[in-house]
């Protein structure tokens, strides 16, 4: 049996936490963690999962009230951040991340009112998971298009 556990990551995005993961790998296949009861989740709302075709970007969107962790199991993605929050330290940074296995399996916890999207990279889908604290709720979100000339990032 194989553990493998990433090296712990520092966002320079306030309220971002991003947490190693751990995969136990075998012959059969492997055993993924996400969440435990002493990490970061405070409450538990919903679990989803988005998939994400290779190419395709999911952007704009924020929460009001909801606090998110994302994992990606299969796949792999570019996340990407932008804090405009009016009294965050780390106002007008932006901030990406690649997620998937094997080397960059973790959890992200993204904070209300923080700018977030995400676009598939490789050449199959990918699957993120979201382990939200409250169950979703259209209007407390908010979402603009990926091209949308308010957002100072370029996806590629």
């Amino acid at each position: 049996m194989v553990k493998i556990v990433n090296n712990p990551k520092i966002s320079k995005i306030e309220g971002v936490r991003i947490v190693p993961l751990a995969q136990i790998s075998d012959e059969r296949g492997s055993v993924l963690h996400m969440i435990r009861n002493e990490g970061p989740l405070c409450e538990f709302g919903e679990v989803y999962f988005s998939e994400v075709l290779p190419g395709k970007i999911k952007a704009w969107k924020r929460h009001k009230q909801m606090t998110q962790n994302f994992a990606v199991p299969l796949g792999q993605i570019k996340l990407a951040f932008y804090d405009d929050r009016e009294h965050s330290r780390s106002k007008g940074k932006i901030e990406t991340l690649v997620l998937g296995r094997p080397d960059n399996y973790y959890l992200v916890q993204v904070p209300p009112f923080l700018w977030y999207g995400f676009q598939g990279i490789g050449s199959t889908p990918s699957i993120l998971a979201n382990c939200a604290d409250m169950v979703h709720e259209p209007e407390e979100s908010e979402s603009h298009d990926y091209t949308n000339p308010d957002f100072p990032f370029l996806w590629k």
